[in-house]
């Protein structure tokens, strides 16, 4: 029950700092964040290939790629988890990930995704990503439901 509750209370913060007028504040932390991991071969991905939302190239270096539902986590959000070394950017969106205040972390073959499985994490938000760069992308991909529904989500604010 604890750990539910704690759960509940970090993905509250979450919508409540992303609702509110905050969308620029830097340096936030946030606890107990649900991530998954993804590929670029998996078959939901392989038609986009080793591509982001953005058009660019998944990355994994110091900056490491990573998808979320832009309307919670706007595109170009930069963030680090906890212990380790290496700032995600978020540059990608995915269809499960809308409404679920999770964030896919890209990994570059399916045996570091299944070895990343499911973790909650805290993160340090080290600067909110462009909420008008998010509308201005996904304005023009609404035939996709998930994409209007960040696009939604975003205009309600």
């Amino acid at each position: 029950m604890p750990m539910l509750f704690a759960r509940l209370l970090a993905a509250l913060a979450v919508v409540t700092l992303c609702s509110c007028a905050g969308w620029q504040r830097s340096s936030t932390r946030l606890q107990g964040v649900r991530t998954t991991a993804y590929t670029h071969t998996e078959a939901d991905h392989i038609i986009y290939g080793p591509r982001t939302a953005l058009g660019g190239r998944l990355r994994y270096d110091k900056v490491r790629s990573a998808a979320a539902d832009w309307s919670v986590y706007p595109v170009g959000t930069l963030f680090q988890i906890e212990g380790s070394p290496y700032i995600y950017q978020v540059d990608d969106y995915g269809s499960a990930l809308v409404g679920t205040n999770t964030i896919d972390i890209y990994q570059p073959t399916k045996a570091h995704m299944n070895a990343w499985g499911v973790r909650h994490v805290n993160i340090k938000v080290l600067k909110w990503g462009s909420r008008a760069q998010s509308l201005a992308i996904l304005k023009q991909r609404q035939s996709y439901g998930h994409v209007r529904q960040m696009y939604q989500r975003l205009l309600r604010g």
